[in-house]
């Protein structure tokens, strides 16, 4: 079976071809659910190059997700380079690249060769159009995005290259903002807490250690680190949610104050939750009074532990993040079974106010926040045009081909996630602003709900 694609995009040929050698490329062309890469620190398009990656989303065990090995057989400086299986799931596979110049701008075309596993390629047409369709959808995202981050390397054009520290740089935003600062030329050191290998820089938030040493040559810190909050909110779970954001961002801040010529900028995380679960009838800004409950709390306290980075005269950051969507984890990840099955439905009340962000959007919402001097102070990572409950659940129907006429119970998620849980994260009612995000000058990919669900499912 071949397959065969073609795209242009307005970059000249010399950069495109840059943007695919470097480290990240691979991560940023790959949904995150679809597969993640065994080391998504290592670029190039060098024949000899081996490449690794499970399949399936990253949420499941190791042992459910197949392992993928190719080897770059062949590159050609000029353009062209080409990738073979090793092992995995094809009886054999071939891809080969070509970056062609086209007036100004550049040709990408992809030219798959592929022999279905043995068994699969007797079950005729049925089997090998799926396979065909699903291969395309692929290549149709790879191709949306690397336009997308193309143009918002270009916009950043004038920014020099930095040096940017990223803790919580293995979680679902870390992983894609090292990917897509790293294609735009800027180096990443990721902060880990295990024995740092070269490159990285080791930090124990719980210990209260973090070496200002090794934050030297470092222009830009973002923080990202936390404990997932898509659990049971126990006692002890809170104080470990609470723990993880606010140890950890009060000794990066409190390190970097210290420094004499250290980074000179902060960016960290935060989220919607700032405002409370349920605001109905507001247009929330950044200058709305913070809410009641358990996250609105932790949002208070996570972005004031960043006080003593902006008391230093650092320029500080603090991305309120809304929902975002991914095929990879979120919200939107436990749906998908149930909309594929023709019951899925709204889960708050129909009126109630969702503030979406895709995945990729909000990756560059903190790429944005990094390098553009014009952000400062708390901004909301959400997109530009929130839905009701009633309208997500039929958009994503849409998307979906399935029906979305049945809405989830109260009881469903609260047995899941338990009361409290449930009553801020899934019912919750938030109207969000973006309208300070794009007064800095940034523009979101995704401008509807259904754009960013058609790229973020491949649809």
């Amino acid at each position: 079976m071949r397959i065969e694609t073609t795209h242009r995009v307005p970059q000249a040929q010399p950069e495109v071809l840059a943007w695919y050698d470097r480290p990240g490329a691979l991560v940023r062309l790959t949904p995150p659910g679809m597969a993640s890469a065994d080391d998504p620190t290592r670029g190039g398009i060098d024949a000899g190059r081996v490449v690794g990656a499970r399949l399936g989303p990253p949420v499941l065990p190791q042992l459910l997700r197949p392992h993928w090995l190719l080897r770059h057989v062949e590159a050609d400086p000029a353009g062209r380079f080409v990738d073979r299986q090793v092992h995995g799931p094809w009886r054999t596979w071939q891809h080969e690249h070509t970056i062609d110049a086209a007036g100004s701008g550049t040709r990408v075309t992809d030219r798959i060769d592929l022999e279905l596993p043995a068994g699969l390629d007797r079950l005729g047409g049925i089997v090998s159009g799926a396979v065909e369709d699903q291969i395309r959808r692929l290549l149709a995202f790879r191709a949306r995005q690397l336009e997308q981050d193309l143009a918002f390397h270009a916009h950043h054009a004038h920014v020099p290259r930095r040096t940017i520290a990223i803790s919580g740089a293995s979680g679902l935003i870390g992983t894609q903002l090292a990917a897509l600062l790293e294609t735009g030329g800027h180096t990443v050191r990721r902060m880990v807490r295990r024995e740092a290998g070269e490159g990285e820089i080791p930090w124990d938030p719980e210990a209260g250690v973090l070496d200002p040493a090794d934050l030297e040559g470092v222009d830009v810190v973002v923080n990202l680190a936390g404990k997932s909050i898509a659990t049971r909110w126990t006692s002890a779970a809170r104080r470990e949610i609470r723990a993880s954001r606010i140890h950890g961002t009060t000794l990066i801040a409190r390190t970097l104050a210290r420094m004499s010529d250290g980074p000179r900028v902060l960016v960290s995380g935060s989220a919607i939750g700032y405002y409370g679960p349920r605001r109905p009838g507001e247009l929330l800004t950044e200058s709305s009074a913070v809410g009641e409950g358990f996250l609105a709390e932790l949002a208070r306290e996570w972005e004031g532990a960043t006080r003593h980075a902006s008391e230093a005269g650092l320029r500080v950051a603090q991305v309120r993040t809304g929902i975002v969507l991914s095929d990879a984890g979120g919200s939107l990840l436990p749906q998908l079974p149930m909309f594929l099955a023709g019951v899925g439905g709204r889960l708050a009340d129909a009126s109630a106010m969702c503030s979406w962000i895709s995945l990729d959007d909000i990756t560059r919402v903190f790429a944005h926040a990094a390098l553009a001097e014009s952000v400062q102070g708390p901004v909301n990572g959400v997109g530009p045009e929130p839905v009701d409950a009633a309208d997500f659940a039929r958009t994503l129907g849409r998307v979906l081909h399935r029906p979305a006429a049945v809405p989830v119970p109260g009881f469903g998620p609260a047995l899941l996630l338990g009361s409290d849980a449930a009553s801020e994260l899934v019912r919750a009612d938030q109207n969000v602003s973006d309208a300070r995000l794009r007064g800095t000058g940034f523009e979101p990919a995704q401008q509807t709900l259904e754009q960013a669900l058609r790229h973020v499912l491949r649809r």
